[in-house]
Order: structure tokens, then sequence, then C-alpha cells
């Protein structure tokens, strides 16, 4: 497997390289290829099912001239910005029997990633929910995925040194909330992880193999950056 290290300028062009990636790999086993990328500015994102009203303070978001984007992934809303690192996993489902479902796919990743973790943070690392990872009972990192008929995007995101306050100026409680949650808000949920980017990077390509560094980057379609940048795509429900 590739490993790519970009990060691109602006939210709309990031978003869109990850389904770009997900594009590539279907049908194409070699394509594989894992990203990392680390945003500059802050924005809110959107889970693909999610309504803005419902999971975003938007008049605060307004105020602050934060802009709300949708990914083309499921899960909950998420407030990105500097102090987080974003990981793509784009990958070719024939090679890969462990991702036969939604479920299982869930349960694979998410139990490999713990492991590679833990090899950083200690055992305390659990996974959490369905696809969250926690240490000592506090959130650093919540994932997603979506899939096409022959590949797979699975990515998330860890906090290292982000400013979690703002979480509350910017997203009310979340509508669906795990059990290990327990009503706790979002400053009492989530935590950093105070270590450096690389460490969290080089776990990760260890577990899944990716030596290559992938020094070409991807050819992103015009249509899609046209999507992520649309209020089209990001205004819908």
């Amino acid at each position: 497997m590739k490993w790519l290290d970009l990060t691109l300028a602006g939210a709309p062009a990031n978003l869109a390289c990850d389904e770009s990636l997900l594009e590539e790999c279907e049908g194409n086993p070699q394509a594989e290829v894992l990203r990392f990328w680390e945003p500059r500015e802050y924005f809110v994102v959107l889970g693909y099912a999610n309504r803005a009203e419902a999971e975003v303070n938007m008049a605060a978001c307004q105020k602050a001239n934060l802009e709300v984007y949708r990914r083309c992934s499921g899960g909950g809303t998420v407030l990105q910005g500097p102090g987080c690192l974003n990981y793509s996993l784009a990958l070719n489902l024939a090679k890969h029997p462990a991702l036969e479902s939604i479920p299982a796919a869930n349960r694979h990743i998410m139990t490999r990633h713990c492991q590679a973790l833990a090899g950083v943070l200690g055992p305390a690392v659990r996974v959490e929910g369905v696809t969250d990872l926690s240490l000592n009972g506090l959130k650093f990192s919540g994932n997603a995925q979506r899939r096409t008929r022959e590949a797979m995007l699975f990515h998330g995101t860890f906090l290292l040194s982000f400013e979690i306050p703002l979480m509350e100026k910017f997203l009310p409680m979340p509508s669906r909330q795990p059990d290990y949650r327990a009503g706790r808000a979002h400053g009492q949920f989530v935590t950093n992880l105070a270590v450096p980017a690389e460490r969290i990077k080089q776990a990760l390509r260890e577990e899944w193999g990716a030596t290559e560094f992938c020094r070409t980057p991807p050819v992103i379609p015009p249509r899609l950056l046209h999507k992520y940048a649309g209020q089209e795509w990001n205004g819908k429900f």
C-alpha cells in the first residue's frame, strides 16, 4: 500500500480528495492508499445524512464566518481545525474479506487501529461506541466509512492539540450519542493526545503496511471540487 501526506488548500479540496481516492480504488486494487492531512483553518463537517439545523449552532458559525461542509461518509458532525490529524484509507473490497459488511469493516478496522495506537498510548486505549477510540474513557478519535460496489473509504480524525472549547461554541449536543458518553458535554467527553502527529502516522503506516510514499499527488476531478464547494451538496437535507 502507498501512503500520502497531503493537505490541500481549503476544506472543499481536502474533502474532494478523499472521494477521489475512493473512486480511484474502485476496480483497481493497486490504488489502495493511506492519506494524512491536517487542516489549517476551522470549519464544520456534517456526516452525510446530518441536518445542519439540528447538529450545528448555525448562528455562532455565521457570526464567526465559519463554513459548514458535508462529507460523503456517515457518522456525526465534527469541528475541524489546527490540532487535528486526519487520515483516510481507500481500500479495495476484493482484497479484504474482513470488510464484507459495514459492521464487519467497523470492527476490523477499529480493532486494528486500537492495537496500533496501544503501542503509542498504552493499554488504556479502547474502541467505544461503534467507531470511536478513547483513552481512559475520553474520546480522541471519531471515524466513518463510505462504500461503493468495489471499494471503501474509511477515514477519521485524531485530536492532538485541538481547541476543544470551540466545540461547545459551534456544536450543540449531538442528536445521537453512544452510551459511553453518558450525557457528557464536549469538554468532559473528548481529549487531546498531546503526542507528535508523526507517531500516529507511523503507527498507522506500520499497521497497514503502507511502505511506499506516493510522490505523485492525485488528480481530483473538477466535478468533485465543485461538489464540495457548492451549496447543493453542503446544504442538502
